[in-house]
């Protein structure tokens, strides 16, 4: 049997797990290394032009966020050819290169250009992973235990973001050019941990039967539950996985292809595509980078601290971040998604309004109680809306669209990233107290979109869900009903819905409609 590093079952799956989880410390680590840098003395001897320019520094920052859009977008244009694995070793790989770019600028040899291409390339690494390593995760995961894996990816920025910011606190003492060269270089140590770790993963068993290698996903299926190749376990999960992707047209003469991203009917490509990517916008108009990016800026120019307390409040808001995204792991699977991005959208909409109002006197009474709104902020963000969006878009599409519809998601996170990173030091400048404000009419209106269109899939396998639209597409019932209605099945039963929803065949039919019925009895009879 085959085994990863000697390691099966669930020691390979907390294996696979650590790997995942130590690519989003990396994108978390590189979200607040330019915070604590871009306002030193030695970066702007460095690179001349970011110094006393909010405009400067916001380009400086946001730019990398182009970069990662280039690599969602490379993800989607090949990622399901070359699959997870590779996509997440290029990726890392990538950004060693863009590290390498950066600490090498030096004044007198175009130091500006040189960072800014160092910080595309870096980005185009970056968000070939973050498209990548959660789908990765989805598809490596049991469904009792998936999304609690994927919260503690998504969880884990928040302790990358920490590493950096305290850092940079640490450095900034040396008072030279090690003040920003070394926080820059420290991300190689976590690149390589994803280059090594993923080299010796497997690969995902529902991309290697998409591309008809049957004996390899049988061998990692059988990894991955520690049990013989030849086990009904194995032929069970094997045959729901083909079923549906034979259903989602993955495989057969209908093969996957990029108009089926605007596909409706029982499936639903289309909807499904626009609930993951609007995940991911909201998660960034919502005021999170504007406060992880910049909050020592942000303590310095709206509240007036001086510039090592500033990033002594950082390195501790930052504390309160960590903890509290270690939240949603306990309650994900118990509270669901929908109530957590509920309480999420108004615990973060309620702190930019006491931010916005704290700093209307201009006292320093006053901003004491706007540095609270801050940090009441970063809680509540950590808690819900840091994991949520990383996990809704890799279970919410179906496997024929997945790989695809989760790189544009990341997309329109990268996008809409860069605006609000670029925008917020520019906003601060014009319009101080207008800037909370607006985040927090900005929070207000996601609350009627998620109640109403944001179906419930805590508990449910990733084919499972597949069900959900399909039993609302044919019942004519909005999705979060069908969602509410829908019992969780077991993989025999799984099949059976598929015929009754008419995903599969009419020869299939008679069996299907069975084991549905039977196991409706048995629930009554329970």
């Amino acid at each position: 049997m085959a085994s990863y590093l000697g390691l099966r079952g669930k020691k390979l799956g907390y294996f696979v797990s650590f790997i995942c989880t130590t690519g989003f410390v990396l994108f978390g680590y590189d979200q607040g290394v330019m915070s604590g840098i871009i306002t030193s003395d030695e970066f702007n001897y460095e690179i001349p032009q970011t110094k006393d320019n909010s405009t400067m520094q916001g380009f400086v920052t946001a730019i990398y966020e182009i970069g990662c859009l280039v690599g969602a977008i490379l993800v989607l244009l090949i990622g399901e050819k070359i699959g997870r694995r590779l996509s997440t070793i290029i990726g890392a790989t990538i950004m060693i290169l863009g590290v390498i770019i950066q600490v090498t600028v030096y004044r007198a040899h175009s130091p500006m250009t040189q960072f800014v291409i160092g910080r595309v390339v870096m980005g185009i690494g970056n968000g070939m992973n973050t498209s990548s390593i959660p789908t990765y995760q989805a598809e490596c995961s049991k469904t009792k235990n998936r999304g609690l894996l994927i919260c503690i990816e998504g969880g884990s920025i928040a302790f990358g973001t920490l590493i950096s910011y305290w850092l940079n606190y640490g450095v900034s003492f040396t008072n030279t050019d090690m003040v920003w060269r070394f926080p820059i270089a420290f991300q190689i140590v976590f690149c390589a941990i994803v280059i090594f770790g993923m080299l010796l993963s497997p690969e995902s068993p529902r991309w290697l039967l998409a591309r008809d290698r049957d004996d390899e996903a049988t061998q990692v299926i059988a990894a991955l539950n520690d049990v013989a190749p030849d086990s009904h376990l194995v032929k069970l999960e094997k045959k729901v996985i083909l079923d549906s992707m034979l259903a989602a047209g993955e495989i057969g003469e209908n093969s996957s292809k990029y108009r089926d991203l605007v596909t409706n009917g029982k499936t639903q490509h289309l909807r499904r595509v626009i609930l993951g990517a609007t995940s991911q916008i909201m998660q960034q108009i919502g005021g999170c980078n504007a406060v992880i990016y910049y909050f020592p800026i942000l303590m310095k120019e709206s509240i007036g601290m001086g510039r090592q307390m500033s990033l002594i409040m950082g390195g501790v808001n930052m504390i309160v971040y960590a903890i509290f995204a270690t939240f949603s792991w306990f309650v994900i699977e118990t509270t669901g998604r929908r109530k957590l991005f509920l309480w999420g959208t108004v615990g973060q909409m309620l702190s930019m309004l006491l931010t916005f109002a704290c700093l209307i006197p201009g006292t320093a009474a006053a901003g004491k109680g706007a540095a609270a709104g801050l940090f009441f902020y970063i809680a509540s963000f950590g808690a819900t809306w840091l994991p949520l969006p990383w996990l809704y878009p890799a279970e919410i599409n179906p496997l024929r669209t997945r790989g695809k519809a989760n790189a544009i998601s990341t997309i329109n996170n990268w996008l809409f990233n860069f605006f609000v990173v670029m925008i917020t030091p520019i906003m601060v400048d014009r319009i101080g107290w207008g800037t909370y404000l607006f985040f927090a009419c900005v929070n207000a209106c996601f609350i009627p979109f998620i109640y109403f269109f944001y179906p419930e899939t805590a508990g449910r396998s990733l084919e499972e869900i597949d069900m959900v639209f399909a039993k609302g597409y044919t019942e004519g019932i909005s999705y979060v009903k069908a969602a509410k209605e829908l019992p969780l099945l077991d993989r025999e039963m799984i099949e059976g819905y598929m015929v009754r929803y008419g995903l599969v065949g009419d020869e299939e039919k008679g069996r299907g409609e069975k084991v549905v019925e039977e196991k409706v009895v048995e629930e009554k009879v329970e």
